[in-house]
């Protein structure tokens, strides 16, 4: 397969992950819990976080409770809920199909392919913490795998990556966030073999924030920076 055709395969199963009855931009909700039950806006009941779930309580037409682990799901109401977790603390997520339409969006704009935007990389594979930030402001520590050095424009960049079931994963920012694209994008690559790498930006992809605010993404850590433009992959939600 060409790397035209690839590349629009990866577009159509991106699309359909994006824009799906459940997908990422149909997220309408992060409520955060706490041991006190709570009325959430739009659902029944009343909600809590008690040992290590989500539960539900006092739901009309449900005997007893209704309890989610993280990343556990159920129908309830017309809408999916979803159990999440963060450093310790739950939230009960709420994906309604009808979220981005209210929102008033509905494609992705993308820079052009280019395959110039394939480019090789050398990995130096060292674990290493580094400080993070999410959107919403919070901060952890994140562990990281390994540096992926690239040059892009004639400029060296490094790119700390994290590795997740035999993929390499960053956030990263360039001269065109804020402006022409996303204030920052993901990007996923395969984890090579030996030290050789090929990054290919092309598939560069925006945050579920950029099509949700009640996403908590976390921010490229300050040398995922850079001051080079990178012109390929998703730019922007419209």
């Amino acid at each position: 397969m060409d790397l035209r055709a690839a590349h629009e395969d990866w577009v159509r199963e991106r699309e359909e992950r994006v824009w799906g009855e459940r997908g990422i931009a149909s997220l309408s909700a992060t409520h955060w819990l706490w041991s006190e039950p709570l009325e959430l806006e739009g659902l029944p009941g009343r909600w809590c976080a008690r040992d290590g779930v989500v539960v539900g309580e006092a739901i009309d037409g449900l005997d007893g409770e209704l309890r989610l682990a993280p990343g556990e799901e159920t129908e309830l109401a017309g809408v999916l809920l979803r159990g999440f977790e963060r450093d310790g603390s739950l939230a009960l997520r709420v994906l309604d199909a009808g979220a981005a339409a209210r929102r008033g969006v509905s494609r992705i704009a993308r820079f052009p392919l280019d395959p110039a935007a394939r480019v090789p990389g050398v990995v130096r594979r060292r674990t290493s913490e580094q400080p993070t930030t999410s959107v919403d402001g919070h901060r952890a520590t994140g562990e990281f795998d390994a540096i992926v050095e690239l040059q892009l424009d004639g400029e060296a960049v490094a790119l700390a990556v994290q590795e997740d079931d035999g993929w390499y994963f960053a956030a990263f920012s360039d001269a065109t966030s804020g402006a022409e694209s996303h204030p920052f994008r993901f990007l996923r690559f395969p984890v090579p073999e030996g030290e050789h790498a090929v990054v290919d930006f092309n598939r560069a992809y925006l945050p579920p924030c950029a099509f949700s605010d009640h996403y908590v993404c976390v921010l490229p850590v300050p040398g995922n920076r850079w001051s080079v433009p990178v012109r390929a992959g998703e730019r922007v939600v419209e």
